[in-house]
């Protein structure tokens, strides 16, 4: 078998980093060698000051605590902490979106809502009258509704969860004692179980974990997305472009990086409108392009094209083409900052709590966005004139890409096959084995798998063997770089069956070619579309989501995010692929509840692997397990 190489992009951006004589993350991995193997097995604890303690699992040395704390009882703590940190970021995430509606409802920021249709299917749901009333009165009750959970101190169910999570699911969860209410209280009880001289139980604290992974799921990611659809409009289908070959020598390159478009939203709108200030500068045009989250955010609603994922974001810098990197929160890399000033690129952060030093700070709040937006883009403009006649060097890498595939998209398409009944086409052709099932593949680009193009490889594996991949995150960069966004990849990498269905329903939908094998779902808090589209099949079938045959995997591990999006699927029911592990090797008994006895609680499983086709024969052995469930062969 011919070794896999580090994908292109990569290797063309690390080679212009080592002929400017800059070192990357790559070098800084190599100096840290070893890692530490307590760190890696999550028998390290720095929760008080009688420690650091380290607990070896293996050997002769200490086997508790100085406090007595067991080596499970410390991988479950610090996994719990991991789970809290990426809950509380998707959390912040949505009550910051809420705000910000509630200030352009008041006329206090300058935002409108475009998602009318979004609001009125929500209404519905929630019992919010709509007839004779202004689309704004209907979101105001919504969003009222969406802000009694951050105070309520009733322990009535969580709204959002109560509303949006499918039934059969929320039957389980209240059996196990893992229905929420207010989730800022969760946040703040799994902190204190966790610190000093409380909780010592294990499986007490991997069930706090599956709970405050609800709170992710419903809190965080649903309800960051419905009302981000409510503002900036449900995405729709669009075709775009990927890779560093987006960055253009002779126009304004802005980077937009980070989670948030309310910020972005208003960089693309006022380059629009700046865009004559540009030219006046020499430029040829403003280009906004792509990166990380923000990049999918924008290129789902406005076909932005996409520059790189997280792990690419300081080798584009090195390019000299990009004239402002524009960030809002979370996977921003400190040294962005020193690398940018080596091209006089803008380096700007604009949350209060993203501060980085050398960056030049643009505060940005709702209520002042246009100014704040304009005061961006000059900056970036006048970055462009400074380098205007230097030598830049962008590597003429770029593919196309079909992103903007939300759920609405999707029935969108289906009903042009049947419309009295979307889902059908997808259910038969799994009930007849065209398609095996369904892979969700999200999360971060790792620089310890990139070389190896882990994601991409194990996709490909897994579209061969007929299972229909859905992205969201940097992996959807991934994806969108290796060419698997697009109608191409169908006849190049699928199966016989589900290459079979995707072209049919191209044809179907009035696309000349079939659909692609990789469906780009969007940003990381967006998995709660994916979410929605399984409990969508699962209500259609009459059955629980975990019983369906589906599958998801991070790939590429990262972020504390990704241990809460994971512990979310995980209490739905399905099981997990990922790579590394977590933290928790040294903890026996918690590495027996995640990989093991878990499928007896919620029905799911966490499994570990390192290599692209083992993780995804194991996927389709999992999804062929849950299609015999169903009786499906």
């Amino acid at each position: 078998m011919k070794p896999i190489e580090i994908p292109i992009v990569e290797k063309s951006l690390l080679a212009i980093a080592k002929s400017r004589d800059m070192g990357t993350a790559r070098d800084r991995l190599a100096a840290m060698k070893p890692q530490c193997g307590f760190g890696e097995l999550g028998t390290c604890c720095r929760t008080c000051y009688m420690g650091p303690c380290r607990i070896d699992p293996f050997g002769d040395g200490p086997k508790e605590g100085i406090c007595g704390l067991s080596a499970d009882a410390m991988v479950a703590r610090n996994l719990l902490r991991e789970t809290v940190g990426g809950t509380a970021s998707h959390v912040g995430h949505a009550r910051h979106v809420l705000l910000t509606v509630r200030d352009a409802l008041d006329g206090k920021a300058p935002y409108q809502i475009k998602g009318e249709a979004k609001a009125l299917t929500l209404a519905k749901l929630f019992g919010v009258a709509t007839e004779g009333r202004a689309a704004a009165d209907v979101v105001r009750d919504l969003l009222n509704i969406a802000l009694q959970d951050f105070g309520r101190q009733d322990e009535q169910p969580n709204n959002w969860v109560s509303k949006r999570a499918p039934a059969a699911e929320q039957e389980l969860w209240k059996r196990l004692g893992l229905m929420y209410s207010n989730p800022h209280n969760e946040i703040e009880m799994a902190m204190h179980a966790t610190s000093m001289g409380n909780d010592a139980d294990p499986v007490s604290m991997l069930m706090r974990l599956l709970k405050v992974s609800l709170v992710d799921g419903w809190t965080g990611l649903t309800l960051t997305v419905d009302f981000q659809d409510i503002l900036f409009g449900t995405p729709e289908v669009t075709v775009t472009e990927a890779a560093v070959g987006v960055l253009e020598k002779d126009s304004v390159n802005i980077a937009a990086h980070g989670h948030n478009p309310v910020l972005s939203e208003k960089i693309l709108e006022w380059a629009g409108k700046l865009d004559a200030e540009a030219v006046a500068a020499g430029a040829e045009r403003i280009n906004v392009v792509g990166v990380c989250c923000t990049g999918n955010e924008l290129s789902m609603r406005h076909g932005v094209k996409l520059a790189a994922h997280n792990s690419q974001t300081e080798l584009i810098l090195t390019t000299g083409a990009v004239d402002a990197m524009v960030v809002d929160i979370q996977c921003i890399w400190p040294q962005l900052a020193q690398v940018a000033k080596c091209f006089d690129t803008a380096f700007i952060t604009t949350d209060d709590m993203v501060r980085i030093p050398d960056a030049r700070h643009i505060g940005f709040h709702p209520e002042h966005a246009d100014e704040s937006a304009q005061e961006i883009i000059r900056a970036a403009i006048d970055s462009f004139k400074r380098r205007r006649g230097k030598p830049v060097d962008i590597p003429q890498h770029k593919t196309t890409a079909v992103a903007g595939l939300s759920v609405e998209s999707i029935v969108d398409i289906l009903s042009k096959v049947d419309a009295a009944d979307p889902l059908k086409p997808v259910i038969d052709n799994v009930a007849n084995g065209n398609i095996h099932g369904f892979a969700g593949v999200v999360g971060c680009s790792s620089i310890k798998f990139r070389d190896k193009a882990m994601t991409e490889e194990m996709v490909k594996a897994l579209l061969k063997q007929n299972v229909l991949v859905v992205t969201t995150g940097c992996t959807a960069h991934i994806c969108g770089q290796a060419g698997l966004l697009t109608g191409a990849a169908t006849d190049l990498y699928c199966g016989d069956g589900l290459k079979a269905v995707l072209t049919a329903l191209g044809n179907a939908a009035g696309l000349g070619g079939p659909l692609p094998p990789v469906w780009h779902m969007g940003a990381c808090v967006d998995n709660s579309r994916i979410v929605d589209l399984l409990g969508a099949v699962a209500g259609r079938l009459g059955v629980k989501v975990g019983q369906l045959p589906a599958v998801g995997s991070a790939p590429e591990l990262v972020q504390e995010k990704a241990i809460s999006i994971g512990g979310s699927f995980l209490a739905l029911g399905v099981s997990c692929h990922i790579a590394p592990a977590p933290r928790v090797l040294g903890g026996p008994l918690v590495t027996k509840i995640l990989t093991e006895d878990l499928q007896g609680i919620t029905g799911a499983i966490v499994h570990v692997e390192l290599e692209a086709q083992k993780a995804a024969d194991w996927m389709v052995a999992h999804i062929a397990e849950k299609r015999a469930g169903l009786g499906l062969k």
